[in-house]
């Protein structure tokens, strides 16, 4: 009996002695693989403190400053210290936006926000801006292109001056006021460029083709300029946001250049402003090359255009014939 006892326990011994042993072995290999995870993370934390550290004190130009995410930005980079040069073509609406960083944020150091309207369809003035604001500042750190227009209409129903139009504000006005700021980037070695694209820049949805072949161009003028500018270390960043939930598809134009007038639900169920301007703050921080903002669905479709284009297609064709229905 006591043999039998004493085989138990040893069995027992021989049990426990193996699986402390496997446990050992799961909590090094769990500690192999969570130890580096660890690290990485502490080291992108780090990166990123010293990135927005740097903003302190940065001059940071914002078009489309007046309401939405440029409103949104000028909050987000005024709180980390910057000095701000609010753009839009709304005097009064830059003046309320003004009004509200210095009462909101009444303890910040740093410059007061600088006003400046501005409209981007005016290509002919933008050079001359841009050497307002240096002779007022002394340079040019961050350049933030937000400012746009968006279209509702069929390619059948769009006048082509509304495509002009769209692409004017959205393409041109922004490579010409990029292209008035780089040379004192260049020849300070020193800059940062944000384009505010869409996620309509990279997949195009019906109903939207001024607006998508806008931001296309937008993607392919950054990627050669971030190639062209590196060696002066001027960095490029392109943020392609989802649906932010402010005015844009109100102020949109329709195919005949009316006002669209109408707050789209997608937009009303969209990212609040201020959401996205964190965001992107912490992509200028981390000198990040682009950034896709957005739900899991954008992110699906951009996979599919990539990588299933055929199913892309079809999707989008059964999304041109709801839109038609609906008209």
């Amino acid at each position: 009996m006591f043999h039998t006892v004493g085989l138990t326990l040893k069995n027992r011994m021989s049990e426990a002695k193996k699986l402390y042993e496997s446990l050992s072995l799961v909590g090094s290999v769990s500690l192999a693989i969570s130890l580096p995870w660890i690290i990485f993370r502490v080291c992108k934390a780090l990166y990123l403190q010293k990135g927005l550290n740097e903003l302190f004190g940065k001059v940071v130009v914002i078009t489309g400053a007046s309401s939405g995410l440029g409103e949104a930005l000028a909050h987000e980079f005024y709180k980390q210290g910057c000095q701000v040069v609010l753009c839009a073509r709304r005097r009064q609406e830059l003046d309320r936006v003004r009004t509200d960083l210095l009462h909101t944020h009444s303890t910040i150091q740093t410059h007061p926000p600088i006003i400046l309207p501005l409209d981007l369809s005016n290509i002919d003035s933008l050079a001359e801006n841009v050497k307002k604001i240096i002779a007022v500042t002394g340079k040019i750190d961050i350049l933030i292109n937000n400012g746009g227009v968006s279209h509702r209409g069929s390619v059948l129903s769009t006048q082509t001056n509304v495509d002009m139009k769209i692409m004017m504000v959205n393409y041109f006005g922004t490579t010409a006021l990029t292209k008035a700021t780089l040379p004192d980037m260049v020849k300070r070695k020193e800059g940062h460029i944000v384009f505010i694209s869409s996620v309509q820049g990279l997949v195009a949805l019906p109903e939207r083709s001024a607006y998508s072949a806008s931001k296309h161009a937008l993607q392919a003028f950054s990627d050669s300029l971030r190639a062209e500018v590196s060696a002066y270390n001027v960095f490029v960043t392109v943020v392609s946001p989802g649906y932010i939930k402010t005015n844009l598809s109100l102020n949109a134009l329709t195919g005949s250049g009316a006002s669209y007038g109408q707050m789209d639900q997608t937009t009303t169920n969209g990212y609040s402003p201020e959401y996205v301007a964190k965001k992107i703050v912490k992509a200028v921080a981390e000198k990040k090359k682009e950034i896709v903002i957005s739900t899991l669905l954008p992110k699906l479709a951009i996979f599919l255009r990539k990588y299933l284009p055929f199913l892309y297609f079809f999707v989008m064709v059964k999304r041109a014939k709801k839109c038609n229905l609906k008209q």
